[in-house]
């Protein structure tokens, strides 16, 4: 965690490069991709042209959309709210001055509108009623030299965090066009309001198909162009994703496409899909609908949207464990209903699983423990003599046929459980803005009165008491600074983290009062609790 906060703080920046924009009337090179689609125009880097403007207000959303380009501008997810200003909806999408993030589409062909064209938006607020499952704003625009008429209608549906958008092409000339489409993404490279300095998330594109599996684009890799991806297929997704929340383009797969991603400089990136439509021809028709998702990490949802893009809520190497430790959580969240007492009861339960494990590091802690007034006379007794205090140290382990690692190796066993159970806890989005008790009205935020650190700096104080006393006297003064250490750095830490820490540690401290109570007892031949 120490050497990830590092690699946020000191990574280099983006370089400020400040680029013409491009001219739309200019001709665009073409490349080779299925259909023979040429690039997209580039994005300006200055503030984006505003037109007449639409704001739609769905149970879930609320999304504001411009005429020039017919982007998607913001779009605030209503049953979120902002990590600074708990009074307002936090805004996954938004162009201002603070943060950049917009959903763009486009045609590319002679005479098509890209994200630069201007189109006819009826301006308003549109909301979706109580009656309505599904609320469309159309958008059209129309080329009277080629006679193209293009219709561009976004689709919110209720409960839903997915849009779709669907082109309508209409062909009134005498002439045969091409048509390929894109959809892409366009963002900063800055990390998310709210998030800690200390607990490093992924934010960037991504992208996902059935050959590659799941892929994360890094931005420093895109600045260098060392970014290394799968850029043709006829599968998958692509996207941004950020700290519990992802947006994504989801064209339907059997269809051939282009990925890309790129820095466009200014810091600022972009990350779509290009797709071919074939030939519009005269007299005729074409519609397409690719879906956009913009919304929170969850997983059955992200799972029934599209295959792999449950993959956003990442675990690392160690998703086998994590996984099915989620799904034991979201099981006594069904019973509980709170997700703080849930984090309770799961730490419990993996201790209680993993208790002969423990049970067998606890008992060579405490007979390390007696050990130690015969390893501080050995001490005394050799000086500074190593060979000697180490080889008798060892003929001592062997008479009293104590293992000093005894105590360490069970507990190997057990890290990559708990750490993936910290992965869990730090990558659900169903920890945010979830109440424990009393002071913690947020188990994603850090604790606001520093509380349940201060417990687990104690409770790390106390399992040092009890723990073998270090034979050397810095390291023993290392041990009792740790624990003063650990709080400081935890109050940063999200409450849902710290509050595991503090259950894990109650329970180990448990565990080895009582192992160790026995086997002293055990020692002088009569039990004893």
């Amino acid at each position: 965690m120490l050497w990830q906060s590092w690699e946020k703080q000191n990574a280099p920046q983006a370089s400020n490069v400040t680029t013409v924009a491009a001219n739309t009337n200019a001709p665009v090179p073409t490349v080779t991709v299925p259909g023979q689609a040429t690039v997209p125009p580039q994005p300006s880097q200055t503030e984006f042209p505003s037109g007449a403007e639409a704001t739609v207000t769905t149970d879930l959303i609320r999304a504001r959309i411009d005429a020039n380009g017919g982007d998607i501008r913001s779009l605030a997810l209503l049953h979120y709210q902002d990590p600074e200003d708990k009074k307002r909806p936090f805004y996954i999408l938004q162009q201002d001055p603070e943060h950049m993030f917009v959903a763009q589409t486009g045609l590319i062909g002679p005479g098509m509108p890209t994200h630069k064209a201007v189109f006819a938006l009826t301006p308003g607020n549109y909301r979706l009623a109580p009656t309505q499952s599904a609320l469309s704003l159309p958008l059209t625009w129309t080329d009277p030299q080629t006679g193209i008429k293009v219709s561009k209608i976004y689709t919110f549906y209720r409960d839903s965090y997915k849009i779709n958008v669907t082109y309508q092409l209409i062909n009134t000339g005498n002439r045969s066009i091409p048509v390929d489409a894109y959809f892409q993404l366009l963002r900063d490279g800055k990390t998310p309001t709210g998030e800690s300095r200390f607990v490093h998330t992924f934010t960037g594109p991504a992208l996902y198909t059935a050959t590659s599996k799941f892929i994360k684009l890094d931005f420093k890799k895109l600045d260098k162009g060392e970014q290394n991806y799968p850029k043709y297929a006829d599968n998958g997704w692509i996207g941004m994703v950020q700290h519990h929340f992802v947006s994504v383009w989801l064209p339907p797969n059997g269809n051939k496409r282009e990925f890309y991603a790129k820095a466009i400089g200014n810091g600022q990136y972009s990350a779509g899909v290009i797709l071919p439509e074939g030939n519009l021809a005269p007299l005729s028709t074409l519609n397409f609908t690719v879906p956009l998702y913009v919304g929170p990490q969850i997983q059955k949802t992200l799972t029934a949207l599209a295959p792999g893009l449950d993959y956003v809520v990442d675990y690392g190497w160690l998703t086998p464990i994590a996984a099915p430790i989620f799904w034991a959580l979201q099981q006594i969240h069904g019973l509980i209903g709170n997700w703080g007492w849930s984090i309770v009861v799961l730490t419990i339960l993996i201790k209680l699983l993993f208790f002969p494990l423990s049970a067998k590091s606890y008992k060579s802690m405490a007979q390390m423990r007696g050990l130690a007034p015969k390893l501080q006379k050995l001490k005394e007794l050799y000086g500074d003599d190593k060979q000697k205090l180490h080889q008798s140290m060892m003929d001592l382990y062997k008479t009293e046929k104590v293992n000093p690692l005894g105590g360490c190796l069970p507990v190997v066993v057990q890290i990559p459980v708990f750490i993936a159970l910290y992965w869990t806890l730090l990558g659900s989005v169903e920890m945010r803005q979830a109440p424990f008790m009393g002071w913690i009205h947020d188990l994603s935020a850090p604790d606001p009165y520093y509380i349940l650190p201060i417990i687990m700096g104690l409770t790390m104080l106390l399992q040092t008491r009890l723990n073998p006393a270090p034979p050397d006297p810095m390291q023993a003064k290392v041990m009792m600074i740790m624990p003063i250490a650990f709080s400081v750095f935890f109050m940063f830490f999200p409450a849902g983290l710290v509050l595991y820490w503090v259950v894990n540690n109650i329970m180990s401290i448990s565990q080895q009062w009582v192992i160790t109570r026995n086997y002293e007892a055990a020692q002088v031949g009569r039990p004893k609790f």
